[in-house]
């Protein structure tokens, strides 16, 4: 996975982890888990889903490539059997789950089919899901200022955007159900949107970084006008696509 989320797990948190957690429930409810099953969240993150697993009593293992990750995992979830791990390669066993999940990782991924082919290996039931790209609000405002400003904004790691993407990649495994799971997150106002952005978070945050003084002062003020002025709390939402595919 991309070094752009070798990050504090609070910048992830106040970036996209607002979302995730909304997100998560959405998503394990599509998986099906329940209380008892084997389950493993792949590229946990900073635990967003594993806390929505452990919740359901699940007995739960992450796998997660990022070290600073997996070191925010740890101390969040003591009890979770957490593997720094990325997803072409899991340290687990054929069959050693009944899930596996990977919430919002499938784009960022080295090599999505590998990955897909490990899920499978270890789990007899693999779901994954990935944001939209301008069904996001946020993005959509980062991507809408980045073409007025210069730069890339949130314009990396397109693959896996769809619901017919996400079947395909799972299309070799079995039958292949989809989902489109819509989440909204809030802000206290802008300068806690603006706090979050300049976390650096993703790509998103790799763009911002590379901007000079004059650009970063100009995405501020663009950004600002983009997302409709807003003077003080204010929503933004998302959907995202999910796919789940079972072993016969």
């Amino acid at each position: 996975m991309s070094g752009v989320f070798h990050i504090s797990g609070d910048a992830y948190d106040a970036f996209m982890g607002r979302y995730s957690v909304r997100l998560a429930p959405l998503f394990a409810d599509f998986a099906g888990v329940e209380a008892g099953q084997r389950v493993l969240d792949v590229g946990a993150g900073t635990g967003a889903l594993t806390a929505e697993l452990a919740r359901r009593r699940a007995d739960v293992a992450a796998a997660e490539p990022s070290p600073e990750f997996c070191a925010v995992l740890q101390s969040r979830f003591p009890d979770v059997d957490v593997h720094q791990a990325a997803a072409e390669q899991l340290p687990f066993a054929g069959d050693s789950f009944d899930v596996a999940l990977a919430q919002l990782v499938v784009a960022f991924m080295a090599d999505a089919p590998a990955a897909i082919e490990e899920l499978s290996r270890v789990a007899r039931t693999v779901a994954v899901c990935m944001w939209g790209t301008t069904e996001v609000e946020l993005f959509a405002a980062i991507n809408r200022t980045a073409s007025i400003v210069g730069g890339g904004g949130e314009t990396t790691a397109r693959r896996y955007r769809t619901s017919e993407e996400l079947a395909e990649l799972l299309a070799s495994v079995g039958d292949v159900e989809t989902a489109e799971l819509d989440v909204s997150a809030g802000y206290e106002d802008y300068d806690d949107f603006w706090r979050a952005l300049a976390g650096e978070v993703g790509p998103a945050g790799a763009w911002l970084n590379g901007l000079d003084d004059e650009q970063r002062v100009r995405v501020r003020e663009e950004m600002h006008r983009q997302l409709g002025s807003p003077s003080g709390a204010f929503e933004l939402t998302g959907r995202c696509y999910a796919a789940k595919v079972t072993r016969a």
